[in-house]
């Protein structure tokens, strides 16, 4: 730090942090002293200190202010004919820690978001089972709930960028993806309820997952699965699920792909093999270069991105202390290291995480730095405690080929320019 502290214009990190300690003894803020005039912020009372501001109940639920505007979920487009079965992206440029507010959480509908309320509600269970039964919603508020936070990605979060940079920020090239608290009853304890006996040894036996929306949306998963983690869950963040999550009941299934975790679940069917719906044959696979398919691809590998500075959330103020700050996150289990690059991947930094990785849930990460105001090719590459490592573009092309668009997991690249602009290029 020492070489720091001879910089004229003060803005080292030892520097700010002088600053900051002056303010609260009473003297001038780091930038007025360096303007050498007062600040009216400081000096003067201000029109919001002049008045009462609003009573409670104003909001009666309350809404993010309106400063914050712009931080919301967007879609693009071009991407989809319509919005009833499409795509849009959560801000994690504007985001900080881990959790996903459910309003700016991506959503993705096949057929809309459908109006269901909790008395019309019903959950069957049916197949290979010893009882056939019918839930309510109600019937499932009474059963043990358990509380657990998880990653939702969709498997084709950074699709499009397999054949290079195509979307200009964070939002767009990794924002199918949110992290929420949910509250839910594990399937285990329903199946179990329902009875398995029936379907004998459970090793090869799958159960089927049915949306109630127009689109049916189904899909097949493993008998080892649904009695590991899976949970029906029915609150998300403290709160009942938003429609567009799947009020009042949706499927959460940690650490594999977003699709499969069923909104508005209506049936679970016990079977003695997979369904090979279209969600699981003609999509949700991945095409090699040979032209041969595969599937059952339901994990989301280690991942990571730098969300500031990125395209939307540039460098605005100069050079001098900067904190670099992204999300990182594994379907096979818990972050346990990033590191940073600001040359393209030349050499690496052990990123700082905000606390240990958690299984199948993102993690937040910091490098904090000092910029020289020279141009940087920034990039983050997680690891996982099983070991593995995110990959680079050439390496994942070189297993996979250019004819994917789900489970795009590699390392992504910003160009920070000198006056802080930045934008999303390829170093593979």
């Amino acid at each position: 730090m020492a070489e720091h502290d001879n910089k004229p214009d003060g803005t080292s990190r030892r520097a700010f942090l002088r600053g900051a300690a002056a303010v609260s003894a009473g003297a001038l803020s780091a930038t007025a002293a360096r303007s050498q005039t007062p600040d009216p912020l400081i000096t003067e009372v201000q029109e919001w200190a002049q008045g009462f501001g609003d009573g409670v109940d104003e909001t009666p639920y309350g809404l993010p202010i309106a400063h914050e505007r712009d931080v919301i979920r967007r879609n693009v487009e071009w991407l989809t004919a319509d919005t009833v079965s499409s795509i849009n992206f959560t801000p994690i440029h504007a985001l900080d820690g881990t959790i996903t507010p459910q309003g700016c959480a991506f959503e993705r509908h096949h057929s809309g978001a459908i109006d269901l309320k909790k008395e019309d509600y019903r959950l069957m269970i049916n197949g290979l089972v010893d009882t056939p039964l019918v839930f309510t919603y109600g019937d499932l508020e009474r059963f043990p709930r358990e509380n657990h936070v998880y990653f939702c990605e969709c498997a084709a979060n950074t699709g499009m960028e397999w054949a290079g940079a195509q979307l200009n920020g964070a939002q767009f090239t990794h924002g199918m993806i949110h992290n929420m608290e949910y509250t839910g009853v594990p399937l285990r304890m329903l199946l179990e309820e329902a009875g398995l006996d029936t379907a004998g040894d459970l090793k090869d036996k799958w159960v089927f997952v049915e949306g109630a929306d127009a689109s049916s949306n189904g899909r097949s998963i493993p008998m080892e699965k649904a009695l590991d983690d899976c949970l029906i869950a029915f609150k998300a963040n403290g709160e009942a699920l938003r429609k567009e999550h799947g009020y009042p009941v949706r499927l959460v299934v940690p650490g594999w792909e977003g699709n499969m975790w069923v909104k508005w679940i209506r049936r679970i069917e016990v079977m003695d093999g997979p369904v090979e719906s279209r969600e699981e044959t003609s999509k949700y696979t991945d095409t090699l270069a040979d032209g041969i398919s595969r599937k059952w691809t339901w994990a989301m590998d280690a991942k990571s991105v730098v969300t500031s500075p990125s395209p939307q959330s540039p460098i605005t103020h100069g050079k001098g202390p900067l904190v670099i700050s992204g999300l990182a996150w594994s379907g096979n289990g818990a972050i346990t290291r990033v590191d940073v690059s600001k040359d393209g991947g030349m050499s690496w930094q052990t990123a700082r995480l905000a606390k240990p990785g958690e299984k199948m849930a993102l993690t937040r990460f910091y490098l904090d730095t000092e910029w020289d105001g020279s141009e940087m090719l920034l990039q983050s590459r997680a690891m996982d405690d099983t070991g593995y490592v995110q990959p680079t573009k050439a390496q994942l092309r070189e297993v996979r080929g250019l004819n994917s668009i789900y489970h795009n997991n590699c390392i992504q690249t910003w160009l920070v320019r000198a006056n802080g602009e930045t934008e999303n290029v390829e170093v593979s």
